[in-house]
Order: C-alpha cells, then structure tokens, then sequence
C-alpha cells in the first residue's frame, strides 16, 4: 500500500510532469534540424524536436510499464497470520481490510489468491522496483544526452542552453555546470543500487516467510519517492528552461558528411564517398563538390539535399 501511494503521490504526477514538458520543448523545437550522430560520429540529420519528441515518448512507455507493473501491488498478503495459513485471524480480516485500505488510497484492493505464496515470494515488489530501475536507466541517457548537447560552450556541440541554476564553477569564472542533469543521474544510480537490494533481499527469504519484507519495503519506497522528486526538479529546474541554438544545430547538420547518405541513389555509393573523402580533405561542402564535379544538376541538388524534408519522421 505504502509503494501505491507513493507512485500516486510522487512518481505518477513526476512523470505527468516532464512528458508534458518535453512535448512542448518538441513543438517549440520542431523547425530546428540538426546533425544526427551514432556512434558518436555524424549521422544524418533529425529534428531538435524529434530528439526531445523521443525523449517524451520514452518516459510515456515506462509510465505504462510502472503502471502494469504496480498492478500486482493491489493483491494483498494480509492475514495470513504466520506461515500463511491465517490461524488465530478472524474470517472477514483479510477481506475487510482490504477493503478499507482500498477506500483510504483510492484504488481497488483485493486479496491475494494464496496467502503462503504471497508471504514467501516477493516478485511483485521486485516487479515494481525491477520498472523503476528501467525507467532510471534511461533517465540517465536523457540526462548524459541533455549534457552533452549543451557541452562547450566553446569546445563542445552547444546545440541546446540548459538554464543555469548556480553561480558557476569555484574555480573558473563564466561557468556554469550542468548540474540538474547531473543531479538526476545520481538519483538513477542510487535507485539502480536500491533495486538490487531487492532482488537480493527477495531471494533471501527461507521456508515460509520472506524475513527481508521491511528492507524490500524501505528501499521500494525510498527509490520511488526520490525518482520522483528529483524528476520533477528536473524537469521544473532544467527542462522547461531549455533554450536552442538554432545556428548552430544548422551548421552541424549542413557540414555533416553524412548527408552523402542522400547521394548514394543519385551518383553512386562509390561516389558518394570519393565526395565525403574529398570534402574531408579540403573542407568544401559536400554541395560544392557535386557541383563542381558535374555529378548533379543543381536544382536536383538542392532536393535531394533538403535538411528539412530529410529530417521528417516518417508517418504513422
């Protein structure tokens, strides 16, 4: 019950939050394209609004994954007095506190189907913890992608600003560290750390009782009530302050030379990647190079290299 309130109270409203927050960074960002990388290396263009479209689109999936996981919470093992038998309870126990605890947090409660299964196996707690730890796990990628697009601001790919929240670095005057999406990193590590206290807790029940329910308990509770806070600091001290830097994303999507992806049907694989050597080696655009070379003709060109309709998703 307690792990119910708190995906109600803290999680739930948490993810509700930062999915509403991105989507509107995904709209406000949709016109923007910029270089798509894999491998850490060019790829072809995206948009900056995908990129944060995915980012809403992934916390959407885990909030049903946590939800269906949470399902199994609703059965519980009440009343099965020691080992699961209900001696010594009366027969209404089980059904009327369910009942009651149900009314008290809003949510059907029902008992579960075999009481001496309930008290030894902990699977739905490591269910739900098991979700989290998934929903942490991307939250760190988020959050090391969010890093790194604002990396620089000279060095680095400074594509997006995160909103700055202190006064920069004790030592070096200007900065300023991207310390919310640092934050929430190390919340998803300690999460990640909670679940396999878990997982080792519920296997370390003997017989007919699990003796590890209070730790199962205090780290599932724990981990639920800091995912949430800290995503909804998140989110209110980072995302909904993130800005573009519409100039730069253009730049790194022109200068990519994986755009010569889009010549491989026009002129060839094999010239196509004399192009991209070329443009390497000389720092002409890849435009330039076709152009000069009599590979295409220039309105042709300019279709086929079109960053905006390059970039588009395709329909659903």
């Amino acid at each position: 019950v307690g792990g119910l309130l708190a995906l109600s109270h803290t999680l739930e409203p948490a993810l509700v939050s930062a999915i509403a927050a991105l989507d509107q960074k995904a709209v406000e960002f949709d016109s923007i394209v910029k270089s798509g990388r894999t491998h850490m290396q060019d790829a072809v263009p995206v948009r900056l609004g995908d990129s944060f479209g995915a980012f809403a689109q992934i916390l959407r999936d885990h909030q049903v994954r946590i939800t269906t996981a949470a399902g199994d919470l609703t059965k519980l093992g009440l009343g099965g007095s020691a080992v699961g038998t209900g001696l010594n309870t009366h027969p209404e126990y089980r059904s009327t506190v369910a009942q009651i605890l149900g009314e008290l947090i809003g949510q059907t409660l029902t008992v579960a189907p075999h009481l001496m299964a309930a008290m030894q196996s902990m699977a739905p707690f490591v269910n739900v913890s098991g979700s989290l730890r998934n929903l942490a796990a991307d939250l760190v990628k988020i959050s090391h992608d969010l890093r790194l697009m604002d990396s620089g601001p000279k060095t680095g790919f400074k594509e997006i600003q995160l909103p700055p929240v202190q006064p920069g670095s004790s030592i070096m005057p200007g900065k300023y560290n991207p310390v919310m999406a640092e934050m929430i990193s190390m919340v998803c590590f300690q999460v990640m750390g909670f679940d396999r206290s878990i997982e080792m807790a519920a296997q370390a029940g003997q017989l007919e009782l699990n003796v590890m329910m209070p730790l199962i308990a205090y780290d599932l509770i724990h981990s639920i009530e800091i995912l949430g806070n800290a995503l909804q600091a998140l989110t209110d001290q980072c995302i909904v302050g993130i800005t573009a830097n519409p100039e730069r994303c253009h730049d790194y999507a022109e200068g990519s030379l994986a755009l010569v992806t889009a010549l491989n049907t026009h002129i060839g694989y094999l010239n196509a990647a004399n192009v991209a050597k070329e443009s390497l080696a000389t720092g002409k655009s890849l435009r330039q190079i076709v152009l000069e070379q009599g590979l295409m003709e220039p309105d042709l060109l300019a279709q086929v290299l079109d960053l905006d309709k390059m970039s588009q998703l395709p329909s659903a």
